[in-house]
């Protein structure tokens, strides 16, 4: 068959081909030729069966100033080979489009930046023209700090980072954010190179913080730290920096890593701790300001630089569990006492009660071992009363110093607080603030007298004074002693039909035998019964015994009446 009459083949594949060729361009960006201009649209030639239109705005200045002809080859995006009219659908903002997203995709897997122009405002951010692809920049990547006016910035093209694209979807996000922290990074890096530890610079504060101010050297930031601004106490850093100052500051530390620099101020100052051992000896008086109160005590600067500790302990002699606040005030003018100098761990101890006359010395000087005070009772605890005494000092009256006779816990029930009491000074220790006090010591010590006397002592016969007859014995007191006793029921008499207290009566004296005497434990105790015991038995020694033939009672009866001469015998 001939050319001019194909067969069914020839056109199943002319037929193929057409549609091969419509997969391949539909969808896609070709090359075409204008053929002519109609008013605001340009007809463009793809080399397909019917020609498209396309407006001219779409092609921008070449359309704008008239140099789009025909015969220019231009590039467009076929929308659709054949429309409802017949005609192609062609686009030259989406040929763009597509060239651009092409190119972007290149440099976004190559990790390069792109250049773009800010040229609107929406929700969250702004709108990027990455030449045809428009892109999203978030508010938080448009700097390094927060922006509040971006006008400036708008419709100037400058670089820009890519953050993600989404090509299915048409989203592009980018940062500026990110290019300025790279570009910092490397000029940062180079500052850093060119800096030494100890070199002085001059830099300008750029922002102040409760700890220290960030300090410009020109191109990067030095923290200058509040305790490296001054050798004296900062409380804040605004107390003697303020934003946009320009000071000269010395380089501490540089770390090449972090790019981290720490500055100071007071090390291009002499240090004054240098000399100060030298110039504060221990003991000397100096005056000074308190800085700082706390509840261990209270910092005094004695010199710009120059801060010393009064410990709560050091405050005040008598007022030991009072918050330092309650004795000084800052700002305050305090005369202090050098107690300690520590010039490594630049430390210095001051004193404040040390300007005062120490009060346990005064007493010390006016009140000898022995003397007799007076004083109120301050507070009673298990171990005794505290009271008060000259000198705003307190004493302590032990337990066992309250009664010679009585338990120190029986005793103390005698007393109250605010009662007013008499006292004996046993001891004054300076040194430990202690005063010994003794209730008890105002009166004789019967006992410890007649132990060192020795006109009692075990076995001895004396005569007691009934002071009271109760059921189970007597309440008795020695004669001639202030020494009160107790007779048992059973030491009344040898004689258990006579061991009845109610045959004895107040006032009336007997005697008796002293059965138990302990000065340690002061305790003496008598028995009418002993006494009844030791005389038979000195009487069957010296008159015979009843063995001889002679009666218990003529025995006694003899003794008894040799008794009563002797008795008159010593009287003449």
């Amino acid at each position: 068959m001939t050319a001019a009459n194909p067969t069914r083949e020839d056109f199943a594949a002319l037929l193929e081909e057409s549609f091969a060729a419509n997969d391949v361009i539909e969808g896609s960006v070709v090359k075409g030729t204008v053929t002519a201009i109609e008013k605001d649209l340009a007809v463009i030639d793809v080399g397909l069966k019917v020609e498209g239109r396309v407006p001219l705005k779409e092609f921008g200045a070449k359309a704008k100033d008239g140099t789009l002809g025909p015969g220019d080859e231009v590039e467009v995006y076929v929308v659709r080979i054949e429309n409802a009219l017949g005609e192609a659908v062609f686009s030259r903002e989406m040929a763009r489009r597509e060239e651009s997203w092409e190119r972007l995709e290149a440099r976004f897997d190559n990790g390069e930046k792109v250049e773009g122009t800010i040229f609107n405002q929406v929700k969250g951010g702004f709108t990027v023209d990455l030449d045809g692809a428009v892109a999203f920049l978030p508010r938080s990547q448009v700097d390094i700090r927060p922006v509040r006016d971006v006008t400036p910035l708008m419709n100037t093209p400058q670089p820009f980072q890519i953050l993600k694209m989404d090509k299915r979807r048409g989203n592009i996000v980018v940062s500026r954010r990110s290019v300025l922290e790279e570009s910092r990074a490397e000029q940062r890096s180079e500052i850093v190179q060119n800096l030494e530890e100890g070199q002085v610079m001059e830099g300008v504060v750029k922002n102040v913080t409760d700890y220290g101010a960030f300090v410009d050297l020109g191109g990067i930031d030095g923290l200058l730290h509040v305790t490296d601004m001054a050798w004296r106490r900062v409380n804040h850093p605004s107390e003697i920096l303020s934003i946009g100052q320009t000071v000269k500051v010395q380089i501490i530390r540089v770390n090449q890593e972090t790019h981290r620099i720490s500055l100071g101020m007071k090390q291009l100052e002499a240090d004054p701790w240098e000399a100060v051992e030298a110039k504060y000896p221990v003991q000397t008086k100096v005056t000074g300001r308190v800085t700082n109160i706390t509840d261990y005590g209270a910092f005094v600067e004695i010199e710009p630089g120059i801060e010393g500790l009064i410990h709560v302990s050091e405050m005040s002699w008598t007022k030991k569990n009072v918050h330092p606040g309650k004795i000084v005030s800052t700002s305050q003018e305090v005369e202090v006492v050098v107690l300690e100098v520590d010039p490594n761990k630049r430390r210095i101890s001051l004193g404040l009660k040390q300007t005062l006359e120490n009060p346990w010395e005064q007493f010390a000087e006016k009140y000898a071992k022995g003397s007799q005070v007076e004083g109120e009772v301050k507070n009673k605890t298990e171990f005794g009363l505290f009271i008060g005494l000259d000198g705003d000092v307190d004493g302590m009256v032990h337990l066992s110093d309250l009664d010679w006779n009585r338990p120190g816990e029986e005793a103390m029930e005698d007393y109250n607080k605010g009662d007013v009491v008499k006292a004996v000074v046993l001891e004054v220790d300076v040194d430990k603030e202690r005063i010994s006090l003794g209730i008890k010591q105002l009166g004789g010590d019967a006992i410890g007298e007649a132990a060192q006397a020795g006109t009692l002592r075990k076995g001895a016969v004396v005569t007691c004074e009934v002071v009271e007859v109760k059921d189970g014995g007597l309440e008795v007191k020695i004669a001639d002693t202030d020494i009160a006793t107790f007779i048992k029921r059973s030491d009344l008499s040898r004689d258990r039909d006579e061991q009845r207290p109610e045959r004895f009566s107040a006032g009336q004296k007997v005697d008796a035998r002293i059965t138990q005497f302990d000065k340690k434990t002061r305790r003496v105790g008598v028995s009418i019964k002993a006494l009844e015991i030791a005389e038979e038995k000195e009487a069957v020694k010296q008159y015979g015994s009843t063995d001889s033939g002679a009666s218990l009672g003529d025995i006694l009866g003899a003794a008894l009446k040799d008794r009563e001469k002797n008795g008159e015998d010593e009287k003449a």
